[in-house]
């Protein structure tokens, strides 16, 4: 999520913030989660506040050993606990199934900001209920003011991949710059030789300085036209001015914006990076080396100035899906779907993937990846986050199955489920 500037006067932010004062919200309120508010009004969550700490956030559910957590199905929503009996700390996450497991990577984090102040956390398991703790993945720098990744840096939407060739797994990630809001718009890779870490950081920057991308013409490229020129955003000229590469040509020497983000990994082993660029007005996808540590130079835009954050990407029967959501900070919002018979597009929008009710808000979350499910012939997962500013830590998973019709994706609530429903 976007547009939060991490400053907070009354805590520090050289430690991990405690839950001694957090912000919960009413477990009830999920069976039936959308009607918090009037429809078209921006819908907040009914909170309690209560005196749990952090590690008994999962309150009186607080598990003792392994053998006691046996989840048998996904409950969207609910408290999530890994096998220490904490709900799980891995939002804006992403998913790596390797050597018969699945690996959850997500941020940790915190109650009273979304600061990084511990990294990114990684889980396991091999049903995809229930959820072993593997600790962090990548810290940040707690002793280095000056590197990229220092605590109190931003560290969001972690996404791992493995490299055939290389044998390593390579993590990317949505990175700003301590004190610096969110005005830096980097990606931050990191590596490692175990899946679980630890990851060591390699780089931050912003990507294909000095290269157009490969679907803007000649007369967007020269174009004279500069974000000077308006006095005024979001006019109907200014908006032209956008979808013609406005802000790609203001960011051509430095490096185009990278926020929200996912990786995706081709049946030919090519890699390709989707993010949000543009001051989140563009999606672009862009390839990666074989090594998956540098980019080839050639990216495209996709739905210039269409204001897409959260990119989820997945294939199914040689054609391309591409799950957005609007830009609305913190708030939910309709979810946005798109297809292409090849990554590089032409890609057509073809709406709202959620049918029924909640889905004007995507049921109270928002994507952040599609999980295709090993050994599960078409069985794809939309894992979402249900967010909750008041209480960092206490953010939900809105994990639901994909359904197809009429070769469009589907995604309809379901309260209780289970992989062979």
């Amino acid at each position: 999520m976007l547009f939060i500037l991490c400053y907070f006067p009354s805590f520090s932010i050289d430690a991990d913030l405690g839950c001694d004062s957090i912000l919960l919200k009413r477990d009830s309120l999920f069976s039936s989660p959308f009607k918090t508010q009037p429809e078209g009004k921006g819908k907040r969550h009914e909170v309690l506040r209560s005196t749990y700490t952090e590690n008994k956030i999962a309150g009186k559910k607080k598990l003792t050993n392994n053998s006691d957590l046996k989840y048998k199905a996904f409950r969207p929503g609910e408290l999530w606990l890994d096998d220490k009996g904490q709900h799980i700390n891995a939002h804006g996450g992403g998913m790596l199934f390797h050597e018969g497991k699945y690996y959850w990577f997500g941020e940790h984090k915190s109650v009273n900001t979304s600061c990084a102040l511990v990294g990114v956390r990684c889980y396991s398991s091999t049903d995809l209920y229930n959820w072993k703790n593997e600790d962090v993945a990548l810290s940040v720098e707690k002793n280095d003011t000056l590197s990229p990744i220092t605590a109190g840096c931003t560290i969001e939407r972690p996404k791992v991949i493995f490299n055939k060739k290389t044998k390593k797994f390579i993590m990317y990630f949505h990175l700003e710059l301590k004190g610096q809001g969110y005005g830096a718009a980097q990606v931050g890779i990191a590596t490692s030789d175990q899946v679980t870490g630890p990851y060591k950081f390699v780089k931050s920057l912003r990507l294909n300085a000095g290269i157009w991308p490969v679907n803007m013409n000649q007369d967007q490229r020269t174009s004279k036209l500069a974000v000077d020129d308006f006095k005024e955003w979001w006019t109907p000229e200014w908006r032209r001015a956008i979808e013609d590469g406005l802000f790609v040509r203001r960011d051509f020497e430095g490096g185009q914006m990278s926020r929200d983000m996912t990786l995706f990994v081709d049946e030919d082993d090519k890699a390709y990076h989707i993010y949000s660029s543009e001051e989140n007005l563009t999606i672009h996808i862009a390839e990666l080396t074989d090594d998956y540590l540098n980019y080839t130079g050639k990216y495209v835009r996709l739905f210039p100035g269409g204001h897409n954050e959260a990119p989820a990407l997945f294939k199914k029967e040689g054609k391309y899906y591409l799950i957005t959501s609007g830009c609305t900070g913190w708030a939910p919002n309709a979810a946005r779907s798109a297809v292409a018979s090849s990554i590089w597009g032409p890609w057509e929008s073809i709406g709202n993937p959620c049918r029924g009710e909640g889905a004007e808000f995507t049921f109270e979350s928002q994507s952040t990846y599609v999980l295709p499910v090993s050994g599960e012939k078409s069985t794809f997962i939309f894992m979402a986050d249900r967010w909750t500013p008041q209480c960092h830590v206490d953010g939900r998973y809105v994990w639901l199955p994909i359904k197809f019709e009429n070769s469009k994706p589907l995604i309809e609530w379901k309260k209780e489920w289970k992989l062979r429903d």
